[in-house]
């Protein structure tokens, strides 16, 4: 395999799959934590003596770190190696949510949460764009489809599993697997990622560059409003199937991977047809995503239509994939920073939609009214994947005229 993106000449071949693989499992630890907060919000809101509103600052304190993380950190390591900076964002990653694990107060849980938050989208955006790197220009989305797969399985296998310890064990212990699950993923990463050089000519002026590019913006605005729907239900869904559905306890793990399943699903059919078709995908899955989010609060009460309904809600997942590819496309040298944006948007969504369905929560508009504020949200993002494209056709038109 010849050398690329400053792989050295001369090292040992690399195997896409198998690098695939190993970012995967940094996916699947980070999609662990940030998904099992928000079904293990019940059990720590009683431990911490805070109610429901309240502990959801948590999960906002988490989005917050990626916001303010992916940009900082994807400036300030423009020259360093890719490789190197996956090691020690995940190192970060495995402190601070050891220190999330040992929390003694709520206060403390919001400061080890918003450390925990900090190195999630740079790792993402690094490993994305490495992933993108191995494999042919018409395969991208399928490669950083294979890396978000570590994510979406993590939402079939280890929030079920972080639920079942919060429930049976302890949520703290949640906190301690993410912790071991980070380590692995250095192990690995120092094992099989290509060994690259810094690209000589990167700078963080270079990387800040994304900023002025107009696609950029309306990319980013697509995740950060279109998404937010989907967690301003994920958030509040174990307390839908407690207070709503009226469901046992031991039965939330099984919706929560239902979820999963339909992430799942969707980031390996998906991004095949988004590699044809990259901002028509994206818009048809925000109607679909939007169409889902409305039924869910027709369906609340019924365990089997809403375990259906939330399937359909994960399937949208794979709108993060498809605008990674899409970032790609439109941030030109400046890939390290835009990539990295991605997952400040996508959490800029895990911020707005938690809060603004809480607000509806707390108006007294009750628990199945979060359905209705995700449908907004996703339309809010439809309407922004619109401007985008006329405003893409307008450019292409301006460069074709004398």
């Amino acid at each position: 395999m010849s050398a690329t993106n400053g792989t050295r000449a001369g090292a040992r071949p690399v195997h896409p799959g198998v690098v695939h693989f190993a970012l995967a499992v940094g996916g699947f630890a980070i999609g662990t934590t940030e998904f099992a907060t928000m079904s293990l919000l019940p059990y720590f809101s009683h431990d911490l003596g805070v109610d429901a509103p309240t502990a959801g600052h948590v999960i906002s304190a988490y989005a917050l770190g990626v916001v303010v993380g992916a940009p900082l950190i994807a400036v300030l390591s423009a020259r360093m190696s890719r490789r190197t900076l996956l090691i020690l964002l995940m190192g970060m990653f495995a402190l601070a949510n050891g220190l999330s694990g040992i929390a003694p107060s709520y206060s403390s849980l919001l400061l080890f949460r918003f450390l925990s938050g900090l190195p999630h989208g740079a790792y993402f955006g690094i490993a994305m764009l490495v992933a993108a790197s191995l494999v042919p220009d018409g395969q991208r989305t399928q490669a950083v489809g294979k890396v978000l797969l570590g994510l979406t399985v993590a939402t079939v296998v280890g929030v079920p599993l972080a639920n079942w310890l919060g429930q049976n064990i302890g949520w703290r212990w949640a906190f301690g697997i993410v912790a071991a699950l980070a380590v692995l993923t250095m192990i690995l990463v120092a094992t099989f990622a290509p060994r690259d050089r810094p690209d000589p000519a990167a700078s963080p002026w270079r990387e800040l560059g994304a900023l002025r590019r107009k696609q950029v913006w309306l990319t980013l605005g697509i995740g950060a409003i279109g998404f937010g729907g989907v967690f301003a239900v994920y958030t509040y869904l174990a307390s839908t199937l407690l207070a709503v559905t009226a469901v046992a306890a031991d039965r939330i793990p099984w919706v929560l991977a239902a979820f999963g399943v339909g992430m799942t699903v969707g980031n390996i059919v998906v991004p095949r047809f988004a590699d044809r078709a990259l901002m028509r995908t994206a818009g048809i899955l925000l109607l679909c995503s939007a169409g889902m989010l409305a039924l869910y609060t027709l369906v609340a009460h019924n365990y089997w239509l809403l375990t259906l309904d939330v399937v359909g809600i994960g399937l949208s997942g794979s709108l993060a994939t498809v605008l990674q590819t899409r970032l790609m496309d439109v941030a030109g040298d400046a890939q390290s920073l835009a990539a990295a944006l991605n997952h400040s948007a996508f959490n800029t969504a895990n911020a707005l939609g938690p809060w603004l369905g809480g607000m509806a929560i707390a108006a007294g508009y009750g628990l199945t009214s979060t359905g209705l504020v995700g449908c907004a949200l996703a339309l809010g993002g439809f309407v922004i994947w619109v401007v985008a494209v006329l405003a893409s056709t307008s450019d292409q038109q301006q460069c074709i005229e004398p």
